[in-house]
């Protein structure tokens, strides 16, 4: 929709809202002289091709009462959609300004006003606006958590997310890990918050407060028991404090929650088994793990299991009867390299270039990508700059990227 098209909806907006607002005083001398001067002006901007001259003219123009707040609000969004947060802002605050109005449509002003500070990246205003209504408004402070959560989320507030988050969540879902709250932001509250709980683990280990973030972890997997990026950290937390059976056990915990996932616990895994003196037991669970969840990371891991228990032939052989069945870059990487370790070679000889062109088009490649929205990133991410969900990034299966 062009720029004039929208003007004349605003238009028909206005001319609605003015005239529901001088119905009531149809008995006295000024509203049957019709609109006002600024009316008129308005239009003018607008059929001379002015439309911010007519939006002004149209805001001075609508009286403000119990019957055109609505008018108020779509104008008010309309601008805020269009990137004219500066008018969007003086639209609401000026209904902020009017006594006369309801308390609950104030209160449907003073959340408005929060998403023009928002959109303007005025947060701290927003934020309090936000507070005033979960205190006060009854109607409006599920969605005041929510964009509270969306403020303290891109301000890395983790810990006030997360009060914000807990608010939306039924009592028992709080108390036994079971939440049927309604999503936030599109996705399950109690997912974002195990993400949450993650972050602020992060962060604590980081201060070396260990206890603390082993506690947040625990908490990520009751409140959604399929986070496996909490299992992941437990282990990881657990495996550096010499917990290592601990650790085995969160980190085995991948597969039933997210099997792709596995990949990543392999590192911390194998520390581990080392510790333990039980590498071949390690052996097995990943050779099992491979037969029911084939994935090219996974048979990297058990070729590199054979060539350590079996020498470099058997693990030839494994990994040429794998890439018959399932191609991959990566694993014909893998074979190249095992095969140069074997009988090392110039650097200008074939197998060496044809070691390096692979590494170099693998390495370019994007190797994850978010399942909601499409973005692609080499590294895997929780949390998607794209489209602001949690947990979407998969690995992508192709010959190419594998």
């Amino acid at each position: 929709m062009n720029e004039t098209l929208v003007f004349l909806l605003l238009f028909s907006a206005v001319a609605s809202g003015w005239w529901l607002g001088r119905r009531s005083l149809s008995s006295s001398a000024n509203s049957s002289s019709g609109p006002p001067s600024q009316y008129y002006r308005g239009l003018n901007y607008l059929l001379d091709g002015r439309p911010d001259g007519a939006v002004d003219q149209f805001i001075s123009a609508l009286e403000v009462n119990s019957e055109t707040l609505e008018t108020h609000i779509a104008l008010g969004n309309v601008l805020r959609r269009r990137g004219e947060v500066d008018r969007a802002i003086r639209i609401h605050q000026n209904l902020l300004a009017r006594p006369n109005l309801p308390r609950s449509q104030m209160h449907i002003a003073h959340l408005e006003l929060a998403r023009d500070y928002i959109s303007a990246g005025l947060l701290d205003r927003a934020e309090t606006l936000l507070l005033d209504l979960v205190a006060e408004s009854d109607e409006q402070r599920d969605v005041s958590h929510q964009y509270l959560v969306e403020i303290y989320r891109s301000e890395s507030e983790w810990q006030r997310a997360i009060e914000q988050a807990k608010a939306l969540l039924p009592l028992r879902s709080l108390l036994r890990g079971e939440a049927q709250a309604p999503p936030l932001s599109g996705q399950p509250i109690p997912l974002q918050l195990a993400h949450f709980y993650c972050e602020l683990a992060v962060e604590l280990a980081k201060a070396e407060d260990l206890d603390q973030a082993r506690g947040l972890l625990q908490d990520a997997v009751r409140i959604d028991p399929a986070c496996a990026r909490a299992s992941l950290e437990l282990g990881r937390f657990e495996a550096a404090a010499g917990n290592y059976r601990l650790a085995i056990s969160a980190l085995t915990r991948v597969v039933e929650q997210h099997a792709e996932f596995l990949p990543e616990a392999i590192p911390a895994l194998r520390e581990c088994y080392a510790a333990l003196g039980e590498e071949k037991d390690l052996s097995a669970y990943l050779r099992s793990c491979l037969d029911e969840h084939p994935s090219t990371p996974l048979m990297i891991a058990v070729a590199d299991d054979i060539r350590r228990d079996e020498g470099s032939d058997a693990a030839h052989t494994f990994l040429a009867e794998r890439l018959a069945q399932a191609p991959s870059m990566r694993g014909l990487l893998r074979l190249i390299r095992i095969q140069q370790e074997e009988k090392p070679e110039a650097p200008g000889d074939s197998l060496s270039m044809l070691s390096v062109l692979l590494h170099r088009l693998i390495e370019v490649r994007p190797a994850y990508r978010c399942d909601h929205c499409g973005f692609s990133a080499r590294h895997l991410l929780w949390f998607c700059p794209g489209c602001k969900y949690w947990g979407t990034f998969r690995t992508i299966r192709t010959a190419e990227t594998e």
